[in-house]
């Protein structure tokens, strides 16, 4: 009995936030464990499924790089980084979209599809809603560092976003874009989360990863902050808090909150439920980034 009053009551909790959010766009960014352990992938879009069920509208954004190297690997190539960067030449490319798409994006759409959703693979082998341009780092000395063919998306399809969103259907991208010239790119999948989230004016942008947030020391768990704003999160990239895996991923929540989304959100994929404890329940369990 008294676990079937503390679902009520979990259920009760959530009814304000179905009514708020929904019709609403949220952006989910799938990357980490979540692509990687195949019981944590099945959850997670168990939540999603849930989303589109109460009337949210999902849009999926995924990556796989660890899945990349493995295949990289595989075929005898040793991947090599260039400021954290997987640099990519046309083979590498090739293994790229091959596993993004083949490997990924399908097996997603067709979890999301069992569970009753109507998903739709959007990639470079099908209908690409990525755009991009090379992207080029900053080296020592101001000089430009090549990176191979990967890209900096500029913008994005939104009109069929919605559309799809619209019509109960369950977008699923890969991180390739296409160049003016219709060749394919690698691209970040926080970046062009951060891009379609901004976009699509979504209301929320939802990082999944295999960290719990955001910690005010990186070598302590227990300094983990559950709200942040604008400003406090420039303060602590400025002071070397925020470097490396977590960058890309902070830049892209602050990329959704310059165009007008109201909250993005940095969460732990390996804790069940996570997505819906961070959008339907007070407390929530990753951190929220909001404007200053």
């Amino acid at each position: 009995m008294e676990t079937a009053i503390a679902k009520a009551g979990a259920l009760i909790e959530a009814l304000d936030y179905i009514r708020e959010f929904r019709g609403r766009i949220v952006v989910v960014k799938l990357g980490g464990s979540v692509l990687d352990d195949a019981s944590l992938h099945k959850e997670m879009l168990k939540d999603i499924a849930f989303m589109a069920t109460v009337g949210m509208q999902p849009i999926i954004v995924h990556g796989g790089g660890k899945a990349i190297t493995r295949a990289m690997n595989q075929a005898g190539i040793e991947p090599v980084w260039v400021q954290g960067r997987r640099y990519t030449d046309e083979r590498t490319l090739r293994i790229v979209e091959h596993t993004l798409v083949r490997a990924i994006n399908e097996p997603i759409c067709e979890t999301l599809a069992s569970l009753g959703c109507k998903p739709m693979g959007l990639h470079s082998l099908s209908s690409c809603v990525l755009f991009a341009e090379t992207l080029r780092l900053e080296g020592e000395n101001g000089r430009k560092l090549d990176v191979g063919l990967v890209g900096q998306v500029t913008s994005v399809n939104a009109q069929l976003l919605t559309t799809l969103c619209a019509a109960g259907t369950v977008p699923v991208i890969a991180s390739v874009a296409k160049d003016r010239a219709g060749g394919n790119l690698n691209v970040n999948a926080d970046s062009a989360a951060g891009k379609v989230a901004a976009q699509v004016v979504a209301e929320k942008l939802v990082v999944v990863s295999d960290t719990h947030g955001i910690r005010t020391n990186i070598e302590d768990p227990d300094s983990w902050v559950s709200s942040l704003n604008e400003q406090q999160i420039q303060e602590m990239i400025a002071a070397g808090i925020i470097t490396d895996a977590m960058f890309p991923k902070v830049e892209a929540c602050l990329t959704a909150l310059a165009a007008g989304v109201k909250k993005a959100h940095i969460i732990d994929g390996r804790i069940a439920h996570s997505l819906l404890l961070e959008i339907y329940t007070e407390k929530g369990i990753g951190t929220q980034i909001i404007r200053s």
